[in-house]
């Protein structure tokens, strides 16, 4: 009998059982992928956020380019001038040009709020996956760190240590990253409690795999979906904390802006009528906040579809 032909066939060539899983794996994969991102691009409400997101990024990275205005010196001569063609949104009370200072505080905005949600999704996933594969006391004393945390109100200890740091951009992103990776590592330590007991979790540590491979080869790919939802919440929430500290007066000091500071200092002038100095700032914090929520929403209903068919 030749060797690649199965008894009783003609010719038919064999193929080694591994290769058959690997060939059905990989088409089972695809299958998935293509059936989440059908079901993310179904969703309009998803498709509308990240219209939302992605215009706002244009307009904070791109519109300087087209858009060309002084926001660094001020000019007192031209405070508080309504809307007009040379100032298309007006000026602010130091004679910054408004739509010029939405483009700039955008870009401080988001840039914080990206990097706290990588931040704090990075720390909560490994903090998560290391107390989820760990036993008894590890567990314990990590989660409890966690809780203790929590409890203590979160403006308290964002006003706390913006208070005591010297205000910037990188101080700004710790402290908000401080508390954000909390909620992410309880997530993912509950997604891994539910993981670390299945079979092939099981084969893994039969077969000689220590903790880092485990958690890294098998724990992490199957926390991913859990995480990049959550990611999508941080950036909103983040988005809002820097406004909330900036509005309180603790955020980065002129001649950097973001919408918050924007915000606090429009506020002053609520009774004098400068509504351009109030409503566009406020505006584009709910667009950007609702626009990561919606992106969110529809990761989340993908994702629960491909579990689903898993």
């Amino acid at each position: 009998m030749i060797g690649n032909e199965r008894p009783g066939g003609k010719g038919t060539a064999s193929v080694a059982p591994a290769e058959v899983i690997a060939a059905e794996s990989g088409v089972r994969s695809a299958s998935l992928r293509k059936a989440t991102l059908i079901v993310f691009l179904q969703n309009r409400l998803a498709l509308a956020g990240l219209v939302i997101v992605a215009g706002f990024f244009l307009f904070c990275f791109l519109g300087p380019v087209f858009y060309h205005t002084n926001q660094i010196a001020t000019n007192v001569q031209i405070a508080n001038q309504p809307p007009s063609l040379k100032h298309l949104l007006g000026t602010d009370s130091v004679g910054y040009d408004e739509l010029g200072r939405l483009m700039a505080g955008g870009r401080i905005t988001l840039l914080i709020a990206l990097a706290v949600a990588v931040l704090a999704t990075s720390i909560g996933l490994i903090w998560g996956c290391v107390a989820g594969v760990s036993r008894s006391a590890v567990d314990s004393l990590m989660m409890r760190i966690v809780d203790a945390a929590l409890a203590i109100p979160g403006i308290f200890l964002l006003i706390f240590l913006n208070s005591i740091l010297k205000p910037s951009v990188f101080v700004l992103t710790f402290v908000i990253a401080a508390l954000a990776w909390l909620v992410p590592s309880r997530l993912v330590r509950a997604e891994v409690l539910s993981l670390r007991e299945r079979p092939f979790i099981e084969a893994s540590r039969t077969a000689g795999a220590n903790g880092v491979r485990i958690v890294l080869r098998h724990l992490v790919p199957n926390v991913f979906g859990t995480v990049a939802v959550n990611a999508t919440f941080q950036v909103a929430d983040a988005v809002l904390a820097v406004a909330a500290l900036s509005f309180l007066g603790l955020g980065i000091p002129p001649p950097a802006a973001n919408w918050g500071s924007m915000l606090a200092n429009g506020v002053n002038y609520t009774f004098a009528g400068y509504w351009w100095q109030i409503w566009p700032a406020g505006i584009c914090i709910v667009a950007v906040v609702v626009g990561f929520n919606f992106i969110g929403e529809g990761l989340r209903d993908a994702i629960d579809v491909r579990l689903r068919a898993a």
